[in-house]
């Protein structure tokens, strides 16, 4: 057993030290590096004390930029403190960094180094964001590993105090951040040598302190400001030494021994790549490898990156050293190169040093994998007799044929290393079992070991895959395996779609989880047969879910899956106990009921694991599906569809559009068909309310109304009944079918589904049914014949009803969101009313995550060709993004009626009269108005001059426009509050949705200014103290603006009305949505009987206010729900987010349990007053 060593990620390791080592740390969530925020949080919420022996002040601020003001602060009156972010957040924290080091303050930050959003968001590892603070004053020390991150960020702590330069300390974002590796960890002992009081009594003696009053952040003129500048150039001078001296101080203490500049292979190397990051440990890998092949070749790790030591450099390079490739993990465009490659360049330009050739590489943007195969091709490069001055590695450029090509089988995986792929569902703890193995083989084996983890886009819905190393030598390899022994699919469906097998090699193991064990092999496509027939596979399966809800674990089957890995290994002895001496750890304290499901789930496990005879040949018919339908459009097929079978890595540069644009409606060419039961409709007792169609968080089940004629070649089986309405002629059919490879089984449908029978066992209208190949080919030809069915005409439907609105075509569909997400349905409904129309400003968060992220976009368009144009800026300037879309489409409306004026003769005053006074207020006015527009551009189309073509281009802007300004509460509440406010206050005609699940669900359930009292959060570990801001309620006394707050699964209709209503009103308009979220821990399926509760227990009290109601001398607001009538702990204590208050601070929970409830009455009283008055007139 390795005593010495722990199992963790860079995160946890790099949090470690700084909470040890600092008194204030202010926090704002930020992918990746939230969770260092998250353990520091939790570590304060336990009164875990630092190494002076007090408990750090933990405090989230409202966006990056309040975190470094309030870290600024902090460090002004001489306090120890630190922080942690990445990409745009680093970025809002640059102005505070040049006052930081303007004013030589100690201080250090943690990056996890992220791709900077440029053509579009990467949440994934580069150096865009670390190399875009460069010439803030703050030094830079890199980290390329686990050990690294907890090494280095003791060192940068040592340093800062020391010299007065603050520290960047970064490591590669996911890479390095959420890579598990077992390391030593710095202990109290060694951070106490570090650490030097005197520079600490230093630091307190430069604070700010009325007992020996100074200014500081003086505004300076012409005359002095340039000499004051240049007078900290001695203190940045003294940083390499102050960091070589901490270094050496660490080795002294820990035995590791790192350098400015660390050199690694042959002692005559004749080519050396340098570089700095994750990258290394590949690298290094390629070097060993080379040289025991009889080459010289070296690599130059880059410790200090700024202040960048020349002579430092040139000391570590091998004096045989004749070609160099610098590698940076970042593209700065327009420069003769990036920038750790031009100060490579800049140091031999200025030193004596023979004649060097020096190439520049870019590699790995946005995580792109970086191997030993592609440091191996750098080198062959470096060894041609005219290499190329600028590369890329890693991607196929075809436009500008930068890229080196690399030979994939060129690999160095050791034998004796174990290695293991897992391929699972974002929701089924595939993720969470593999972080737990392989913690319990760090703790009970001598092995070292490493996790990685690779994450698509779809939320929980998401493909996950866990890449687990295990060896009797340290383990260095960043990057995934290519060649495992063992491989696991835990969805049977992804079988149907994926290549599962092409990791597996050959003798190796395939553990499948199946709703059938002992008809594994039958089930299986012909081509994984095929594979496992080839390679020589042992085959073993288990029914993992029947065994998960036979254990009450619901579709939760990761201790099921971790019990038959370590079984069929045999790398852990003993590790049935292992596995549930690491249950009760890990439920004890919080959940003693899942202690005693998880035991039972780990013992069933081990008894029905079985082991599959595997014929001599294949014997299935059924073949892999393709990643998309052979009909899908060219883009679709050519582009979209390598990426969802997992081949994106392949795509050439020509392949990808230059500017980031992409066209819409591409998730229909996705099936996933992830859910193992879909709704099952009977017409006989449906009583068409539509309220299905409603709830369906991915448009999955939907309803139409049609005609006899558009149904007379309907397929075998195709359910229908007639018509129940006066809204349609007789003789009208109505039917409600299901896209079966698009439904994730939330059971929302059912729940809501009111019609029940009358006689005989008790069955709804809609009821669960096992998906089955058959059911589901013969559901989704179902659906697809559906499709075909005419839409309803817009202005024949009552929109302002459920019923009515759920008859409209929604161009918002099939979406990567949670299964029973709370957001999406109002999506959903907001492209029903307006979609044909609509312009959406989505702020960075979870909405643009499912509905703006290759491979797909939710967001579709009719059968005219309209539909939303979407897009997403920033996160914190979402408002003002949106507020821009509204001033452009006015001003382009007041040009082209400008325009229409001149050209009036030209064009027939009739046509621009008409033009002019057409009223848009309908859906049939739209639609004339489209007609008349047509008919404009027809006519312009004949006119040969400038005004004409001018006209031509902004003639749609005559056609009414909704622009919706869509974001959740992270963004509302918090980061972007500034400009909400501004643009809800200017009285443009802007609508607002706020998707308010609150806590910050898209970076993993942080607490946001909208979380509840008494609900536990992530940097909320404690409880939240104090009460929700109440944005709904501050809008509503504006004045001027619309405001409405919904939930809907407590009053549908109250929703549709709110939407119909905000969209009328000629002005700013708001409407606040309660979304329920899987942060909130309670079975999605509950989501909506859930948000009864929030209603009734007054909690969540919905309103809507409309000005307009006060030129009737009518009050503004009106009450849609009941006085509260629900104990506020029968809604709460459903949720796990609550509880979790109650088993570890039971005295506290009880005591903000009361205040809430206090809170509650002022809150409705307040809202009673509102509501009874009224603005004159």
């Amino acid at each position: 057993m390795n005593k010495k060593r722990r199992a963790m990620d860079g995160s946890e390791a790099a949090a470690r030290a700084a909470y040890a080592l600092s008194e204030v740390i202010a926090l704002y969530p930020i992918t990746p590096a939230s969770a260092m925020g998250e353990w520091t949080d939790d570590w304060a919420a336990q009164g875990r004390k630092n190494l002076w022996g007090s408990v750090p002040k933990v405090i989230e601020m409202q966006s990056e930029a309040g975190a470094a003001g309030a870290l600024h602060g902090a460090l002004s009156v001489g306090s120890l403190a630190t922080t942690f972010t990445a990409s745009q957040g680093l970025l809002l924290m640059m102005p505070d960094m040049y006052k930081i080091a303007g004013e030589l303050t100690p201080f250090v930050m943690h990056v996890a180094a992220r791709a900077l959003a440029t053509h579009g968001l990467s949440i994934f590892g580069d150096h865009s964001d670390v190399m875009a603070v460069r010439g803030t004053g703050f030094a830079m020390l890199a980290s390329s590993s686990v050990q690294e991150a907890a090494d280095l960020a003791v060192v940068a702590h040592a340093a800062t105090l020391s010299c007065r330069v603050p520290f960047v300390h970064f490591f590669d974002g996911f890479r390095t951040s959420h890579e598990i590796s077992d390391i030593e960890l710095p202990d109290a002992a060694v951070l106490d040598a570090m650490m030097s009081g005197r520079a600490i009594r230093a630091h307190r003696a430069r604070a700010l302190t009325p007992d020996r009053p100074t200014i500081r952040g003086t505004a300076q003129n012409p005359d002095v400001f340039f000499q004051a500048r240049e007078a900290s150039n001695p203190y940045h001078a003294a940083v390499p030494a102050a960091v070589e001296q901490a270094f050496a101080r660490f080795a002294e203490s820990t035995g590791r021994r790192y350098r400015l500049f660390d050199y690694v292979g042959h002692p005559e190397a004749d080519r050396v790549m340098v570089l700095m990051g994750s990258g290394a440990g590949a690298a290094e890998e390629a070097v060993e490898a080379l040289n025991a092949r009889g080459e010289k070749v070296g690599l130059l790790k880059v410790r200090l990156y700024r202040p960048f030591d020349a002579k430092a450099l040139l000391a570590a390079l091998p004096p045989s050293a004749r070609r160099l490739a610098v590698l940076d993990r970042a593209k700065e465009p327009g420069s003769l190169g990036e920038p750790l490659f031009l100060d490579v360049l800049a140091a031999l330009a200025e030193s004596r040093r023979p004649k060097t050739t020096v190439i520049g590489g870019r590699y790995g943007l946005s995580s792109k994998e970086f191997t030993p195969a592609m440091s191996a091709a750098v080198f062959a490069e470096l060894a041609r007799k005219q290499p190329k001055s600028r590369f890329t590695i890693g991607i196929q450029d075809d436009v500008t044929h930068a890229s080196l090509d690399w030979d994939p089988a060129f690999s160095t995986e050791r034998p004796d290393t174990t290695r293991a792929v897992f391929y699972g569902l974002g929701s089924d703890g595939t993720v969470g079992a593999n972080k737990t193995a392989i913690k319990i083989v760090s703790e009970k084996t001598a092995l070292h070991v490493q996790a990685y983890f690779v994450y698509d886009s779809k939320k929980s819905g998401s493909l996950t895959v866990s890449h687990l190393r295990c060896g009797p030598r340290p383990i260095r390899s960043t990057y995934l395996i290519r060649s495992a022994g063992f491989v696991a699919c835990h969805q049977e469906a992804f079988l149907e779609r994926y290549d599962m097998l092409s990791l597996a090699a050959e003798g190796g193991v395939f553990l499948l989880n199946t709703a059938r064990p002992e008809q594994a092999w039958d089930l299986l496509p012909r081509e994984v047969q095929e594979d496992i027939l080839a390679k020589k596979l042992r085959f073993f399966a288990i029914d993992a879910y029947a065994l998960a809800r036979e254990a009450g674990l619901g579709p939760r089957i990761n201790t099921i899956m971790q019990v038959c890995f370590f079984k069929i290994t045999g790398l852990v002895p003993d590790y049935l106990e292992s596995v549930k001496a690491g249950i009760r750890k890990a439920y004890g304290a919080k959940d003693p009921s899942a202690v005693d499901k998880n035991l039972k789930a780990a013992d069933g496990a081990a008894a029905r694991l079985v082991e599959v005879k595997v014929p001599s040949q294949a014997t299935a018919e059924r073949r892999r599906l393709s990643p998309v339908p052979a009909r899908a459009p060219a883009f679709v097929y050519d582009l979209l569809g390598p990426i969802i079978a997992g081949r994106g890595d392949e795509l050439p540069v020509s392949a990808m559009p230059a500017d980031g644009t992409f066209p819409t409606g591409t998730s229909q060419g996705e099936k996933r068909a992830t859910s193992r039961e879909v709704p099952r409709w009977e017409p006989g007792l449906c009583i068409q309310c539509n309220k299905c169609a409603l709830v369906c968080p991915h448009a999955a089940i939907r309803v139409k109304a049609f005609p006899p004629e558009a149904g007379e070649d309907l397929p075998a089986g195709f359910k229908w009944d007639k018509w129940k309405g006066r809204e349609f002629p007789e003789g009208t059919r109505y039917t409600i079918q299901v896209s079966p490879e698009d439904c994730t089984g939330c059971d929302l449908c059912v729940a809501v589904c009111p019609a029940k029978s009358k006689d005989g066992p008790p069955r709804k209208a809609l009821a669960m049914a096992e998906r089955t190949p058959e059911s589901t080919a013969e559901g989704s030809g179902h659906f697809k014949r559906f499709l075909a069915i005419p839409e309803a005409e817009r202005s024949a439907v009552n929109a302002g009803t459920v019923k009515g609105s759920q008859l409209l075509q929604p161009l918002f569909e099939f979406s990567g969101a949670c299964a029973g997400c709370g957001e999406t349905p109002y999506l959903k409904l907001l492209t029903q009313l307006f979609g044909d129309r609509l312009l959406v400003a989505n702020a960075t968060g979870c909405s643009s995550i499912f509905g703006g992220n290759l491979p797909t976009t939710p967001w579709t368009c009719n059968e005219a060709g309209r539909g939303p144009a979407w897009s997403n800026s920033l996160f914190e300037d979402n408002a003002e993004f949106g507020l821009g879309f509204r001033a452009a489409l006015d001003h382009q409306g007041d040009y082209a009626r400008s325009l229409l004026s001149a050209l009036s003769d030209k064009i027939g005053a009739e046509l621009v009269q008409a033009l002019l006074s057409t009223d848009q207020a309908t859906e049939a006015g739209i639609e004339i108005q489209r007609a008349l527009v047509a008919e404009l551009q027809q006519r312009l189309g004949g006119l040969q001059e400038s005004r004409a073509r001018d006209l031509n281009a902004v003639a749609g802007a005559l056609t009414r426009k909704s622009v919706w300004i869509v974001g959740g509460d992270g963004w509302a509440y918090d980061i972007g509050s500034a400009g909400l406010d501004h643009v809800l206050r200017s009285g443009e005609n802007v609508k607002v949705l706020v998707l308010d699940t609150e806590v910050y669900s898209n970076t993993g359930g942080q607490a946001s200014k909208s979380t509840p009292k008494g609900a536990v959060a992530r940097f909320a570990a404690a409880g939240k103290r104090l009460p929700r801001k109440d944005l709904a309620m501050t809008a509503a006394t504006m004045g001027g603006i619309y405001v409405a707050r919904i939930a809907l699964g407590a009053q549908d209709t109250q929703t549709v009305k709110a939407f119909i209503e905000a969209e009328s009103f000629d002005g700013p308009a708001l409407i606040v949505a309660y979304s329920p979220c899987i942060a909130h821990g309670f079975e999605m399926s509950e989501s909506l009987a859930q948000q009864k509760r929030a209603v009734d227990s007054g909690h969540w009290p919905l309103f809507r206010s409309d000005p307009r109601r006060e030129q009737k001398g009518e009050s503004a607001l009106i009450i849609d729900s009941m006085p509260p009538s629900l104990p506020l702990e029968d809604f709460i204590y459903r949720e796990s987010r609550y509880r979790r208050l109650t088993e570890s601070d039971p005295q506290t929970a009880a005591r903000l349990l009361a205040e809430a409830k206090e809170d509650i009455k002022k809150d409705w009283a307040h809202l009673r007053n509102l509501a009874a008055s009224h603005r004159e007139p």
